[in-house]
C-alpha cells in the first residue's frame, strides 16, 4: 500500500509523460501531412534516389518529414541554427551580453529575437527547398507540382508559409514539453523522428539478410557491434570524474564532523548531445542551399559535404571540439563553483580556498571536455563510414545512436528526479504529521 500523498506526485508525473508523449504524437501526425500541389509518390521517390548524401541526413532529423515534403519538412533545424546564433552573440556582442545579466527579463528577449530569427531562416529555407521542386521533376520526367494553380509563384509562396509555419509550430510544441512535460522538447522530437525510422530500418535490414546481399553472419556482426556501441555510449554518458572535496568543522557545523568527506562530480561529456546536434544544424544549412543553385563551384562544394566526405568530417569534428567547450563553459563555472565552496567550509585537499581551486577544477574540467570532443567525435563519424561501406541506412549512424541513447537517458533521469523529489515530499508531510500529533 502506497504512503499517503504518494498518489498525488504520480498523478502529476504521469500527466507529464503523457503531455510528452501527446505532444509527440500530434508531431508524428504532422509529419503525415503533405504540403498542397505536389505528387506525393513522385516526391518520395525523388528525395529517396537523394537519400545517399545530406539529404538522407537531414531526412533522419526531420523523421521522414522531409521525403513527404510534410509542413514539418524544415523540422526543428531553423530554431536549432537561430539558439547557435544566439548564444554565440551572448558572448560577443555587448547588447546580447547585457540582456544575458538582466536575468529573466533578458532572457525573455532573446528568446524573442531567436523565435524571430527561427522564422527568417524558414523562409530562406523555405523558399530554397519551393524554387528548387517547382522545377524539379520525377523518374518519369513528370513535374513534382501537378497542381497547375499552384505552379510557379503561387506554389512557391504557399510552400514557404507551409514550412514556416509549420516548423514555428514544432518550435513550440518542444517549449510546451520542455516547461509543461518532461525532457527538453527540442530534443525530444530529433529523438522521436530518428526512432521512428528504427523499425522501417530494420525491415530493410532484414530484406538485406534475406535476399542474400550480406551474409547472415556479418547481420550479426554488426548487430554485436551497434549493441557494443550502445553500451559504450551509455558508459561514457555516466561516466565522471569526482573531484575529492572536504568540509571543514567550521564552517559546515556538527554535520560535517560525521561526514567531512565528500566530492564534486564532474561529467567526461558535459555537453551531452548538444554539439553533435548544433554541428550537424550549422552543416546542413549552407550544405543543403548549394543544392539550388546551379553554379559549378558551388555544386563543387556539395559534392565535398557528403556525411562520408573528408571535407564534411573535418569541419564536421572541429564544430563538436568547439561546442563541447562551449557549451561546458556555459553550464558549468568554476569560479562559482569554487566561491560556493569555499562559503561553505568546502576545500579540495591540497588546494588553496578561492582562485587556487577554481584555476584547479578549470584544469581538471578541460582534460575532461578534451576526452569528451575525442569520444563525441569518434561516436559520430566512425560508425557513419562503417555505414556507408556496408551499406546500411542513416540511422545506424553514430550521431543517430548518440542522440537516442543521450536523449534517453536525460529523459530517464529527470523522470528519476521527479520520483525522489516525490518521496522527498512525501517524506517531509511524514515527519510534519508526526511533529504535530508530538505537539498535541
Amino acid at each position: 500500500m502506497s504512503k499517503k500523498g504518494q498518489p498525488a506526485i504520480s498523478n502529476e508525473l504521469s500527466r507529464k509523460i503523457l503531455f510528452t508523449l501527446g505532444l509527440l504524437a500530434v508531431y508524428r501526425i504532422g509529419v503525415q501531412v503533405p504540403v498542397p500541389g505536389l505528387d506525393g509518390a513522385g516526391v518520395m521517390e525523388f528525395f529517396q534516389s537523394q537519400s545517399g548524401g545530406l539529404f538522407g541526413l537531414f531526412n533522419t532529423f526531420t523523421g521522414g518529414a522531409l521525403e513527404r515534403f510534410s509542413v514539418f519538412a524544415l523540422g526543428v533545424m531553423p530554431y536549432i541554427s537561430a539558439s547557435i546564433i544566439f548564444q554565440l552573440l551572448q558572448h560577443g556582442v555587448p547588447y546580447f551580453e547585457a540582456l544575458k545579466k538582466e536575468g529573466e527579463q533578458g532572457r525573455k528577449k532573446i528568446n524573442q529575437y531567436t523565435r524571430y530569427a527561427t522564422v527568417g531562416l524558414c523562409i530562406v529555407q523555405g523558399f530554397g527547398l519551393a524554387k528548387w521542386l517547382s522545377q524539379a521533376s520525377s523518374g518519369a520526367g513528370e513535374p513534382l507540382v501537378t497542381t497547375p494553380f499552384f505552379a510557379g509563384i503561387p506554389f512557391v509562396i504557399v510552400t514557404v508559409i507551409t514550412l514556416t509555419a509549420g516548423s514555428c509550430f514544432l518550435m513550440w510544441l518542444g517549449e510546451q514539453i520542455t516547461e509543461k512535460g518532461i525532457g527538453n522538447g527540442v530534443s525530444l522530437i530529433i529523438f522521436a523522428g530518428i526512432a521512428a525510422g528504427i523499425p522501417g530500418g530494420a525491415f530493410s535490414w532484414w530484406k538485406q539478410v534475406s535476399s542474400g546481399e550480406m551474409s547472415p553472419v556479418l547481420a550479426l556482426l554488426i548487430l554485436g557491434f551497434m549493441v557494443a556501441f550502445v553500451a559504450f555510449i551509455v558508459f561514457m554518458e555516466v561516466a565522471q570524474r569526482r573531484i575529492p572535496v572536504q568540509y571543514s568543522a567550521k564552517g559546515a557545523g556538527r554535520q560535517a564532523m560525521n561526514q567531512s568527506a565528500s566530492h564534486l562530480p564532474l561529467k567526461i561529456n558535459f555537453a551531452n548531445v548538444i554539439p553533435p546536434i548544433f554541428a550537424s544544424a550549422l552543416l546542413m544549412f549552407p550544405a543543403t542551399m548549394t543544392q539550388f543553385f546551379d553554379v559549378a563551384w558551388l555544386q563543387t562544394i556539395q559534392e565535398s559535404f557528403m556525411p562520408t566526405g573528408a571535407l564534411y568530417n573535418i569541419i564536421f569534428v572541429a564544430l563538436i571540439v568547439f561546442f563541447c567547450f562551449f557549451y561546458t563553459e556555459i553550464v558549468f563555472n568554476p569560479v562559482e563553483v569554487a566561491d560556493n565552496l569555499k562559503k561553505y567550509g568546502g576545500f579540495v585537499p591540497g588546494i588553496r580556498a578561492g582562485k587556487s581551486t577554481a584555476d584547479h577544477i578549470q584544469r581538471v574540467l578541460n582534460r575532461l571536455t578534451v576526452i569528451g570532443a575525442i569520444y563525441l567525435s569518434f561516436v559520430c563519424v566512425i560508425p557513419t563510414i562503417l555505414g556507408q561501406q556496408f551499406n546500411l541506412p542513416f540511422y545506424f549512424g553514430g550521431t543517430s545512436l548518440l542522440i537516442l541513447v543521450g536523449v534517453a537517458l536525460d529523459t530517464a533521469q529527470q523522470i528519476q528526479s521527479h520520483l525522489i523529489s516525490g518521496r522527498y515530499e512525501n517524506m517531509m508531510k511524514g515527519v510534519k504529521v508526526k511533529s504535530r500529533r508530538v505537539q498535541y
